[in-house]
């Protein structure tokens, strides 16, 4: 029966919606999944060079500069500045201490991502920079502010931190002698936002308020924490946090203790998807490089310093993640909340733990026990598919094996972890679009004696292969009480 003159009229006039707001959006480009009727629709491109005004939504990535002394070159700054870009970060944001190879480095960085189209702040750290010294911080700031690498938003020189809520703002206003962006990780409590123009959240995993995992009595979640911003920075633009994981097991080898996990699980995917309804002025992955912490989306291969994190870091690549940001954060900057219009290519992304969260490694582990948070932890193994139709996805963890019906779009699924091999197969009615196995193997042993709550991520089809270089493993051994593990 053919459709009546108003159902469609109705179909005409959306249609037309649809195509004057891709072409608003940009010009033609590569074809992917509309979900609406199955077939494939122009991809609205990201806009390469948009004003960073204050209405800009800009996308950062946290860089650890700490880590990276080994450098020796701007040209060591390439490849990740090539890699953020190519998924649509923005910016780096400069972690700094007070090293004496800081500027140096600072150098390198600001001079390659003016090579590669990218832009570059500095983010303070407070853990080690002094609060008391505004004018040391404003210094700091005017030293980089004409570099053509800068961020700016409008004619301000934007500029970040971890902690420092306490700073003199005014003060370090005064000795940077040129219009400051400050938007610092300052607390939405006790403080007053009348001197920032906004502020960074770094509250992106699910906690008890006290930077430990939730319990019964104390569970606040990621977005909980948005809210509370929101509200106290008003119009004030919010830097919201992304993060996929979590885990840091520093033991009795090194001077300070952090052996705790947040529950993460699915979190990189659902905290995306919180960022495309909730509409942020500004993102920060929490973070490019961070291996200490196990929230790295950079490569291993990305030349840094061992800090002692390459023994749960090693083998344990987290490049799917940054794969699976893309059509995520390419939506976000469109002001769009379906992703699905902005998958460039079908793939699944899948993660994993090495051992069951139950394994016992007292004895032979460097912290001693077990971190904070691991009951909290999923037994399972995490997938993620990417789709322009439906599929039939088969996983198959140790002895167990799910099979689930993939639709097109973006998909998660979730497998109880078995021992054994972890294979995937997707199909598509008797076509095999992807088949694969983890490189890494589900065991009842700790890996080289400890607790290693890290995870392994893989894509299919598989990139190439990503590993620490000597650099990144010069720590592995120290502490480790088994002598089976070598680096």
């Amino acid at each position: 029966m053919a459709p009546s003159l108003r159902s469609f009229s109705l179909r005409q006039a959306l249609s037309v919606l649809f195509l004057i707001w891709s072409s608003l959006l940009v010009a033609a480009a590569p074809a992917v999944f509309s979900p609406e009727n199955g077939t494939m629709a122009s991809e609205p491109r990201r806009i390469e060079k948009r004003q960073t005004t204050a209405t800009s939504k800009l996308v950062f990535a946290h860089f650890l500069v700490g880590i990276v002394s080994n450098r020796k070159s701007a040209a060591d700054y390439d490849a990740d500045m090539k890699r953020a870009k190519a998924v649509g970060i923005d910016a780096f944001a400069l972690n700094i201490g007070t090293d004496s190879y800081t500027d140096q480095q600072l150098g390198y960085a600001y001079t390659s991502a003016a090579n590669n189209g990218m832009k570059v702040f500095i983010s303070f750290d407070f853990s080690y920079w002094n609060v008391q010294d505004p004018a040391a911080v404003g210094k700091k700031i005017k030293q980089y502010a004409s570099q053509s690498a800068q961020l700016k938003i409008g004619s301000k020189v934007f500029a970040s931190s971890f902690l420092g809520s306490n700073l003199n703002v005014p003060a370090m206003r005064t000795a940077a002698g040129v219009d400051v962006f400050w938007a610092p990780n300052a607390a939405a409590y006790g403080t007053s936002a009348a001197n920032l123009d906004g502020a960074l959240n770094w509250g992106a995993w699910p906690n008890n308020g006290a930077n430990r995992a939730p319990t019964a009595s104390a569970n606040y979640s990621v977005e909980s924490g948005d809210a509370t911003y929101k509200a106290w920075l008003g119009t004030k633009p919010y830097i919201a946090p992304v993060s996929p994981w979590f885990f840091t097991h520093f033991g009795k080898e090194v001077s300070w203790s952090k052996n705790w996990v947040f529950p993460s699980d699915l979190l990189w995917l659902k905290r995306w998807k919180s960022i495309l309804n909730s509409k942020p002025q500004f993102v920060e992955i929490l973070s490019w490089n961070d291996y200490g912490e196990s929230h790295y989306v950079g490569p291993l291969s990305s030349k840094h310093t061992d800090d002692g994190s390459s023994k749960w870091a090693k083998n344990m690549p987290h490049n799917g993640w940054l794969d699976m940001a893309q059509p995520f954060i390419a939506a976000y900057k469109a002001g769009a909340t379906v992703p699905e219009y902005f998958i460039s290519a079908e793939r699944l992304v899948y993660w994993h733990r090495p051992t069951p969260k139950n394994v016992n490694c007292d004895g032979t582990d460097n912290a001693g026990t077990k971190p904070d948070g691991w009951n909290q932890l999923a037994d399972s193994v995490f997938v993620v598919t990417f789709l322009t139709a439906p599929s039939t996805l088969t996983v198959t963890s140790g002895s167990n094996t799910r099979t689930f019906s993939a639709p097109a779009g973006i998909t998660a699924f979730q497998v109880p972890m078995g021992l054994g091999v972890q294979s995937f197969l997707l199909k598509r009615g008797s076509r095999t679009i992807f088949s694969g196995q983890s490189p890494l193997k589900v065991t009842n042993v700790c890996p080289c004696g400890i607790y290693n709550y890290n995870a392994y991520v893989g894509t299919l089809n598989a990139g190439a292969a990503d590993a620490l270089d000597s650099d990144g493993l010069a720590q592995f051994n120290v502490g480790l009480k088994s002598g089976t593990c070598t680096s």
